[in-house]
């Protein structure tokens, strides 16, 4: 199915799961938090789809994919760590709320890139993960990363508990 093996439709799949996870609690409560029970759909759904992803070389060998993927599992790791048991002290709201809305982007940069080098199937936007095109795409989506992340620490800096509002 549109060029995918069996472990990249799971991969795929279960990368889609993570990310309508992720935006419905970004959307509705302006972060991530292993406080909601939907963060953990989102944090098994990411490591099934950084470990599947170790399998898929379409590309060639290891490559940059797979180094964002173990760096996925570190952040998530941290993220989950400072959520679950506030590994991080004082700091622990940040490294949670931060590191799982960096995977968020993580996430985006293999989605965008595979995707839209499938898609339209009659012409793909762009030619692989070296299209000059697909850089200003992901540069957009870090700086919608940047500005969403600046939004949150602030909040947290602030000491506010409810959503962002503007991204809710």
């Amino acid at each position: 199915m549109f060029g995918l093996t069996s472990i990249g439709t799971l991969h795929t799949a279960f990368g889609l799961v993570a990310l309508i996870s992720a935006f419905t609690m970004l959307v509705r409560h302006g972060d991530i938090t292993t406080r909601r029970p939907l963060a953990m759909v989102y944090i098994v759904c990411t490591a099934i789809t950084c470990i599947t992803g170790f399998g898929i070389f379409q590309r060639g060998g290891f490559n940059i994919a797979h180094v964002l993927g173990v760096m996925t599992l570190i952040v998530l790791a941290a993220a989950t760590l400072a959520g679950k048991r506030q590994a991080f002290g004082g700091l622990s709201s940040y490294v949670e709320t931060l590191g799982f809305t960096t995977t968020v982007f993580f996430h985006m940069i293999p989605g965008i890139t595979e995707t839209f080098s499938r898609f339209p199937r009659s012409g793909p936007l762009f030619t692989g993960p070296e299209d000059p095109t697909l850089a200003k795409v992901i540069g957009i989506v870090f700086l919608f990363y940047l500005i969403g992340a600046t939004l949150q620490y602030r909040r947290l800096r602030h000491g506010g508990q409810g959503a962002v509002s503007s991204l809710a």
